[in-house]
Order: structure tokens, then C-alpha cells, then sequence
């Protein structure tokens, strides 16, 4: 099953404002930190999420999604297939509107969980690819 229809991904591109980056280091040459910096030159607000509490481009960093303590309108997942099931449980519980589980990342299981909890789902892709698609 594919998730994430190209309306879907449109709009989240265009509508939303707060994207959470969970796998977001202060690494520069991750793939995350990139894809954090192009949101964030894109208008995006990003919040970083990651073990150690890093901070991005003066966002301060939280453990987890649930320490969020405002909403969250996208939870962008960079972290390995095996562990995106507990980061999408954490964005169902935080009242996250969408989740976006990157380019390789892929757990069928946690989509369903979060498309049957209303969120809107897009998943093996990457924000910044389909805004070139889309001519962002």
C-alpha cells in the first residue's frame, strides 16, 4: 500500500507550519539536518527531536515528541524501520496532525495505526523530492 497521495503530500507541503524532525542531530552532514534546513528556508517552523536535545537554528530540542509542549502539525521520521512504530505512537498520543516517515523508512503496521487515529500519512518519501515534484 502506498501512503501518501499526491494531494496529501501537497498539502502538507503548503499547509502546515510546525514539522517535528525526529533523528535530528546537530550533525550538518546527515541527511536529517538537511532536510530540517531546507523546511525550516521553506517557512517551516522545525523542531528538533532526538535522545540528546539538540538544538537547530535556535528551536530548542525535546527527547521525544510527547515533551512537545505546544502542537505539532507534521512528525517527520528519520530513524530506521524497526524503531519508526514507537515515534508514530508518539505522534498519535501528542495529537500530531500528519506523520512523514522518510525516504527507506517503512512500517506498514504503524501507518495503519496512524491513519486509523486520523492522521494523515505519507511514507518512503522525502519532503524535499516531492517539493521539487511539485515545483516548490
Amino acid at each position: 500500500m502506498r501512503y501518501g497521495d499526491d494531494e496529501t503530500i501537497r498539502a502538507l507541503l503548503a499547509e502546515t507550519q510546525t514539522w517535528a524532525v525526529v533523528g535530528l542531530s546537530d550533525n550538518r552532514a546527515r541527511t536529517a539536518y538537511q532536510i530540517a534546513h531546507y523546511l525550516r528556508a521553506h517557512g517551516k517552523r522545525v523542531i528538533p527531536v532526538h535522545p540528546s536535545k539538540v538544538a537547530f537554528e535556535g528551536e530548542q530540542g525535546y527527547a521525544r515528541v510527547t515533551d512537545i509542549p505546544f502542537p505539532v502539525d507534521v512528525v517527520d521520521v528519520f530513524v530506521r524501520s524497526r524503531l519508526a512504530g514507537p515515534v508514530v505512537d508518539d505522534a498519535i498520543a501528542a495529537g500530531a496532525s500528519a506523520v512523514w516517515l522518510q525516504l527507506g523508512v517503512r512500517d506498514e503496521a504503524a501507518a495503519a495505526r496512524a491513519e486509523a487515529a486520523g492522521l494523515r500519512v505519507v511514507m518512503d518519501t522525502c519532503p524535499k523530492i516531492e517539493a521539487h515534484l511539485a515545483g516548490w
